[in-house]
């Protein structure tokens, strides 16, 4: 048997190498933030902003150095749940996958959808109207959970057709862009304070978080030991340089004026740089990005829910098939309402850090599986990937994950402690309904 075609004992067939897994960290990563982001992080940093996207870069390359180990050694399905649930069990492995499923998915779900309203504003302004915004949410929403429930299988259309227009309207701006920048808008004026670096980056980190996401089918990639680690190598650094040069490009040609323009930095940096036709283009490509994002997401992660309600783990109407479609409609229906609620209640901010703080505490508990699974089990065998230096790098992702969860305000800390609580409640809940009627 070839290594191309490799079955697992989960009866999958290992068939994805280190270019597909690549291209698919980079379609999961850029999203509707990189649209966004630039403008909020230069309110917060000026000039400064670009050393914002420095940190993250120097977080993520920590945070995946663990993710490459613990996946080159927990080679099932399941990414980075399959990797905590090893080395914590379940109930760890319980909470994490309800943070990446309602704390990640949920509501970065909605923050792009708020942000998707936000970009179409630009040329339909009645949508600033509170209720016409309001309708539009719920009609978006809506449509997206009927059209998965009715069974219509775009999933893989939709994922080769976002990517590339959310990747050509980009990397023409970042590329034309770098020959027009005025250089004396990227002077660094002031040095803004540790505490601005750690909220923009936390701010930030929104659009550096998903990478996690392409490794979930785990047991579908050859060779995960060599595969994971780069095919990670390749969709980061990729997915960094393309931000600094989008960063760059917009704080060179707008200078103080980007920090005024927090809903749609880019398409006003395309504007400046391309043209009416050029702005235009960013507009088409991030709303279909944001829309293709949505899609995805309304396909998949209602199966996530359905599988847990499945195994006992969430209520069990949750996982009910539609008996013409065969859909799991009870867990997409109830995907899209949380996802509607939370988009209709908050901002793209608010949203943004929530969901950021979720995935982060994914990450610590990535962080924290490597070493315990390094005392468990010994250090990494022949043929798995080793990060270098003991437990210096899980232990430095461990602190500056935590150094920026403690840059969240009260008010977000309080949001991201109540998910918590209802995961360990819904948890304890399907222990004592197993124990009684199981």
């Amino acid at each position: 048997m070839t290594e191309a075609r490799q079955s697992t004992d989960e009866g999958l067939v290992r068939s994805m190498g280190i270019w597909p897994l690549g291209a698919n960290i980079v379609n999961m990563v850029i999203g509707a933030g990189i649209f966004t982001l630039p403008g909020i992080v230069a309110s917060l940093l000026g000039p400064a902003a670009i050393l914002a996207y420095l940190v993250c870069a120097g977080v993520v390359a920590l945070v995946f150095l663990c993710f490459a180990e613990a996946g080159s050694r927990v080679t099932r399905s399941g990414g980075a749940y399959a990797y905590i649930e090893e080395a914590f069990g379940p109930f760890a492995g319980f909470v994490a996958s309800t943070l990446l499923w309602l704390g990640w998915s949920v509501l970065s779900d909605a923050a792009i959808a708020v942000a998707m309203v936000e970009t179409l504003a630009i040329g339909f302004p009645l949508l600033d109207t509170p209720m016409v915004r309001a309708g539009f949410l719920v009609l978006l929403f809506g449509l997206l959970g009927l059209i998965n429930i009715a069974g219509l299988k775009s999933g893989v259309k939709l994922f080769v057709f976002n990517t590339i227009a959310k990747l050509i309207p980009l990397v023409l701006l970042a590329a034309v862009g770098l020959f027009v920048v005025n250089f004396d808008n990227l002077a660094i004026d002031y040095w803004p304070t540790i505490e601005d670096f750690g909220v923009a980056a936390l701010i930030l980190f929104f659009a550096f978080a998903g990478a996690e996401t392409a490794l979930s089918p785990s047991g579908e990639i050859v060779n995960p030991s060599k595969t994971i680690p780069r095919g990670l190598l390749l969709g980061i650094s990729g997915i960094f340089i393309l931000y600094v040069a989008l960063q760059t490009v917009a704080q060179g040609t707008l200078g103080p004026a980007l920090a005024d323009n927090s809903e749609a930095p880019l398409v006003e940096t395309a504007r400046v740089v391309l043209g009416d036709w050029g702005a235009s283009l960013l507009l088409i490509g991030g709303v279909i990005s944001i829309f293709g994002t949505l899609s995805g997401d309304v396909l998949t992660t209602p199966r996530v829910i359905f599988a847990a309600a499945r195994d006992g783990l969430l209520p069990g109407a949750l996982a009910r098939v539609h008996p013409k479609y065969r859909t799991p409609h009870v867990a997409i229906l109830f995907y899209v309402v949380v996802g509607c609620a939370f988009a209709l209640s908050g901002t793209f901010r608010q949203l943004a850090v929530v969901a950021s703080g979720s995935i982060l505490l994914v990450y610590l508990g990535v962080s924290l599986a490597v070493i315990r699974l390094r005392r468990r089990d010994g250090n990494p065998g022949p043929g798995e990937f080793r990060i270098p230096g003991g437990a210096t790098v899980p232990v430095l992702s461990s602190v500056v994950v935590v150094w920026l969860l403690s840059q969240m305000t009260a008010g977000e800390a309080i949001g991201l402690g109540a998910l918590l609580a209802f995961a360990v409640a819904v948890y304890l809940a399907g222990l004592v309904y197993r124990r009684k009627w199981g």
